[in-house]
């Protein structure tokens, strides 16, 4: 099978990145195999491309954690009823729930498609059967995008957030892929938003999906811009995956009892803070990673009744891989990156 392999570690990744010929896998117990119809780009891709401390695997890597495709094969555990359907992939299983012990470890530890194990780069991958959903005719390009930006911006907001209709959300850093998700799921909930880039037409483009207020970052503190947006209150939600370049001002765009909840750091993970801001306004600094199965259905069956959409910013054909992982790096798409492997 052709893989869009990552050679050999180090930035800039996408010189590194190669279409290759690789032994098409085979399902173990309690896993399908999918032929790939379309998978996503995420900034996980580059950090697994340039090599994550602990995750110990040999070059050249596949990547991918988003894919999308019709089940060809399946364990010998596993029913052939799944064969011939199109499944979206949860890329993150948590190990926790096969602990043997009679106590288990206290949060997730997820094995994630993509990381640790090969992804959906190519035109086939293997994941469990457990961490796949049915989703008939949906459109896999649409899909593709959708499901681990999606899942991480709605685990941020309902389950670590709390968010609710009319909350007002600061969300950093708009043209990701998690920003625009939670952008959407804010709209889903009838939040408002507050937007930030450095790029004024991407502003433009974020309004045009519902945000209601742009803030135009020109590498000054935008703080006080965000409070009085909320009448000097300030935010009650903050949504950041952008990290050091942003923390400082999303913490003291905080209002009274906020929450700041973090799922990456692009720009960095050593930012500076305000503890003080934090113990006197009760703020709450909340970590967030992926998902389970549980948000993921749930999420992705919103996206199946039409509630939610993700933003495509560009769709490639596998033998321009270097090009999407390029545009990554730079940071210039609004949206998401998606290989159609059906050519």
């Amino acid at each position: 099978m052709k893989a869009a392999a990552v050679m050999t570690g180090g930035a800039p990744v996408a010189p590194n990145v190669e279409l290759i010929e690789l032994p098409t896998p085979s399902p173990g117990p309690g896993e399908v195999r999918v032929r790939t119809e379309a998978s996503g780009l995420n900034h996980l891709d580059v950090w697994v491309g340039m090599g994550i401390p602990g995750v110990d695997r040999p070059w050249p890597r596949v990547t991918g954690s988003d894919g999308v495709g019709i089940v060809d094969a399946v364990g010998e555990d596993i029913d052939d009823v799944w064969l011939g359907r199109r499944v979206i992939m949860n890329a993150a299983h948590d190990l926790n729930l096969e602990a043997q012990s009679d106590v288990r470890p206290t949060g997730e530890h997820f094995h994630l498609v993509g990381e640790q194990s090969p992804g959906a780069m190519a035109e086939a991958f293997v994941v469990r059967a457990e961490n796949v959903i049915d989703i008939g005719e949906a459109d896999p390009i649409e899909a593709a995008a959708f499901g681990l930006t999606h899942l991480t911006a709605w685990r941020m907001l309902t389950t670590r957030a709390g968010a609710r209709a009319d909350d007002w959300v600061l969300i950093p850093g708009i043209g990701g892929g998690v920003a625009l998700a939670a952008l959407g799921i804010c709209r889903y909930l009838g939040c408002r938003t507050i937007v930030t880039s450095r790029s004024a037409e991407k502003l433009e483009r974020a309004s045009e999906l519902g945000a209601s207020v742009g803030i135009l970052d020109e590498g000054e503190d935008w703080n006080r811009t965000a409070r009085a947006a909320t009448d000097g209150r300030g935010v009650d939600i903050c949504i950041d995956s952008v990290g050091k370049a942003v923390h400082l001002s999303c913490i003291k765009s905080l209002g009274r009892g906020g929450r700041f909840v973090t799922c990456g750091c692009t720009s960095g993970p050593a930012a500076e803070t305000d503890l003080a801001r934090i113990f006197w306004n009760q703020l709450s600094i909340l970590g967030s990673t992926m998902g389970d199965m549980s948000e993921f259905r749930a999420v992705v069956n919103l996206f199946l009744q039409g509630h939610l959409r993700p933003v495509v910013d560009r769709v490639v054909v596998p033998n321009q891989i270097q090009e999407a992982y390029a545009c990554m790096e730079a940071g210039t798409q609004f949206g998401k990156l998606v290989v159609d492997w059906r050519s």
